[in-house]
């Protein structure tokens, strides 16, 4: 909840969950008063009230208040009665900008007797830099009297969210095994599937990206410290298998860090795609934009809540991928999967968490998710403008996302080793790597999900005898149930 003094007084933010209570002061208190002023005005004051005709009455719901945080649009109108049938009233506008989405007006209420009309749902608010958007839905006409038009925005972000509620994909669930918790070390033996084998090797690309060309990072944001705001280019490596047919629709991997974790992947890839034991996926290595931690661009990326990062990949590095000359020439059929049961997302530390996110707040475009040492922990920038809905970063997910959220269609593994970041820290400091990672679990069991957790003894942050150990037995786990050619 949010509770605000007078005007001269500071403004908190209260969240309280079953865990703990946090209070922090808001970092722009017009905002949120302006803000909560707006909800008022939006959802209730301005609703609209039709009036009824011995002929056609129409009427027509209020707009919506511009909210900080998404005010919700008023309410359709009431038709008039009598005669021709009324139209349906047009529900209101949703709330524009702030960092959640506006919520579409309700359709207005179907007229009586005669021709069928229907009412149309308002539009839901649009988006501001992190907020989500959308369009209101459209009545059904009915046989007889017009239906009422639906209500509220598509929630989404300025990527339109694929319908994905009994959408069958094709991909049956592959059931439990391998799910739970498992623990090992303190010694690691590589899997004999992690080193180079007499098989077919996959192809690698390689080009970079400038920020200037980018309309998602720039390089420039106020969150980032004055030092790392400038301009800059990332590495971005393809690994395309021997096996992968030009034309074929193939699944893909994002991978966080980029090249870094090249070495680590190619081997198990080129042989369990050689063995038919995977299916031919693409690996797709994206590397940050520079630094690490609060106000450095790896931490805007990878630290932050909301789909950002995934726009920029869906939007900017997807299309790259298909118009790098090399690539093109070799595949000029190239065809990435918009099956979101073949799309993956690969990280540690900072990575694990953008892998998290990516899954998280599009479900219907990435399911099948890898993190190591996972940085579940509070490391957005404390001015983002996601900390309003996110107060405590990537804490929130064990915090009281995944416990009070119903349960989405992912394949989660998670990892953390037993000497990993900060693991004697208590748990107010928000930022212990093995309590986070091993709540994290504890939910993902607790809701049902598909989860594999594995707890390393003796093992440090991104400890590389981990991956060397466990990866080809995580990448068979993770796209389980996928077709193989």
């Amino acid at each position: 909840m949010r509770l605000f003094g007078g005007l001269g007084d500071t403004i908190l933010f209260v969240k309280h969950t079953s865990r703990r209570l946090v209070v922090r002061p808001s970092s722009s208190r017009t905002l949120l008063l302006v803000s909560l002023l707006l909800v008022a005005c939006g959802s209730m004051s301005e609703s609209g009230t039709g009036n009824g005709g011995a002929a056609t009455g129409t009427a027509s719901g209020g707009t919506g208040g511009n909210g900080g945080a998404g005010a919700q649009g008023g309410t359709g109108g009431n038709p008039g009665t009598g005669g021709i049938a009324g139209t349906a009233g047009n529900g209101g506008a949703g709330g524009n900008g702030g960092t959640t989405t506006g919520t579409g007006g309700t359709g207005g209420n179907a007229g009586t007797g005669g021709s069928t009309t229907t009412g149309t749902g308002g539009a839901g608010g649009n988006p501001d830099a992190g907020g989500n958007g959308g369009t209101g839905g459209t009545g059904v006409s009915d046989a007889s009297a017009g239906s009422g038009g639906s209500s509220g925005g598509v929630e989404g972000g300025r990527i339109d969210a694929i319908a994905d509620v009994g959408v069958d994909w094709g991909v049956p669930d592959a059931g439990s095994d391998g799910d739970g918790d498992f623990t090992h070390g303190p010694t690691y033996t590589n899997s004999p599937d992690f080193v180079m084998k007499n098989v077919p090797h996959g192809r690698i690309f390689n080009f970079t990206m400038n920020s200037v060309d980018s309309k998602i990072y720039t390089g420039l944001d106020s969150t980032l410290n004055t030092a790392n705001q400038h301009a800059y280019t990332r590495a971005v490596s393809v690994y395309i298998p021997m096996q992968y047919v030009d034309g074929a629709e193939a699944p893909f991997m994002i991978v966080q860090d980029g090249p870094g974790h090249l070495n680590n992947l190619k081997n198990p890839l080129d042989n369990l795609i050689a063995d038919k034991r995977l299916p031919h996926i693409i690996g797709i290595f994206v590397n940050h934009g520079g630094g690490d931690g609060k106000g450095s661009e790896r931490g805007l990326e990878y630290d932050t809540m909301s789909d950002r990062y995934t726009r920029f990949i869906e939007t900017e590095v997807l299309p790259a991928v298909k118009n790098d000359a090399a690539i093109k020439a070799a595949y000029p059929n190239l065809l990435l999967t918009s099956n979101p049961e073949g799309r993956g997302s690969y990280g540690c530390s900072s990575g694990g968490a953008a892998a998290l996110t990516m899954g998280w707040f599009h479900p219907e475009l990435y399911r099948r998710i890898i993190t190591y040492s996972g940085t579940f922990v509070d490391q957005q920038d404390d001015d983002d403008p996601n900390e309003v809905m996110y107060p405590l970063g990537a804490w929130e997910y064990h915090d009281r996302l995944i416990e009070n959220t119903d349960a989405k269609p992912l394949r989660i593994f998670l990892q953390v080793g037993e000497n990993d970041n900060r693991a004697t820290d208590a748990e107010s400091t928000h930022h212990n790597w093995v309590m986070a990672n091993q709540r994290t679990a504890a939910d993902l069991k607790t809701k049902g999900y598909h989860y594999r957790f594995f707890f390393s003894k003796g093992a440090t942050h991104c400890d590389g005898r981990v991956p060397g150990e466990t990866l080809p037995e995580t990448l068979l786990w993770a796209w389980r149930g996928y077709p193989i050619p």
